[in-house]
């Protein structure tokens, strides 16, 4: 890893090293210079919101049809457009706002990844136990990336390669084949949920990047804050 580098409280540099980062990055530039004038960040910041909130809905109708299964990947894909668009066309169009933006960006993805393992757990695919194991492993991921950005002014994106779109492709997949055959077999657990044994991989993996993050940043901190180097009391005058 590279070394810190120390910035100011709240300015921070991203780091997107998934998969599919750079084409991604192509593309999503391609489109918003070709977005119509009268479609702005907000508006891609709510359709990303509204988007994830309907892939829980679909998520929690499972049960009901099969069918709903392409309304997952449907309202994924509409997330992806809207998520990864917004910031995208307000740097493409000169129309920055920094805190804001990164205080709504990032309150969007708490409530949407709520939400989305909200359905989940209502959809038979998943143990409701297993959905909240994700979600508390998201919720210290989450708040380890935020105090990193604003402590050592690194906002990592993606870990061993996988970002929000690599996540979102993985979570389409499985939906399909679990909507036609949830239960899979393995040597080891027996049959078992696709879902459940997808969920508890994901919360492990979590947990460690949770861990491994914390104590990188915390010793590149150290290390670039060290005790000062004191002769005694220096409140004393003579």
């Amino acid at each position: 890893m590279n070394e810190l580098t120390m910035t100011a409280p709240g300015a921070h540099r991203r780091e997107h090293h998934s998969v599919l980062a750079a084409a991604e990055k192509r593309l999503l530039v391609w489109i918003a210079r070709r977005l119509p004038p009268a479609i702005g960040s907000d508006h891609l910041s709510a359709l990303g919101l509204a988007s994830m909130a309907a892939a829980g809905g679909f998520c929690a109708m499972l049960p009901l049809t099969r069918w709903a299964a392409y309304g997952v990947v449907l309202a994924l894909a509409i997330n992806w457009f809207g998520d990864s668009l917004d910031g995208t066309v307000a740097r493409v169009r000169g129309q920055q706002r920094p805190r804001y933006g990164y205080y709504v960006d990032h309150i969007i993805d708490l409530a949407g990844t709520s939400m989305l393992l909200a359905g989940l757990a209502c959809s038979t695919l998943m143990s409701p136990i297993v959905a909240l194991m994700v979600l508390c492993g998201y919720l210290l991921v989450s708040s380890e990336t935020y105090l990193a950005a604003h402590s050592a002014g690194v906002f990592r994106i993606s870990f061993l390669g996988l970002g929000p779109t690599e996540l979102r492709i993985l979570l389409a997949v499985g939906v399909l084949k679990a909507a036609q055959a949830p239960v899979v077999s393995n040597s080891v657990t027996g049959p078992v949920r696709l879902f459940d044994l997808g969920g508890v991989i994901a919360a492990v993996g979590l947990v460690a990047a949770f861990l491994v993050s914390g104590v990188w940043n915390t010793r590149a901190l150290y290390a670039a804050e060290p005790l000062p180097v004191t002769g005694g009391d220096e409140s004393r005058t003579p």
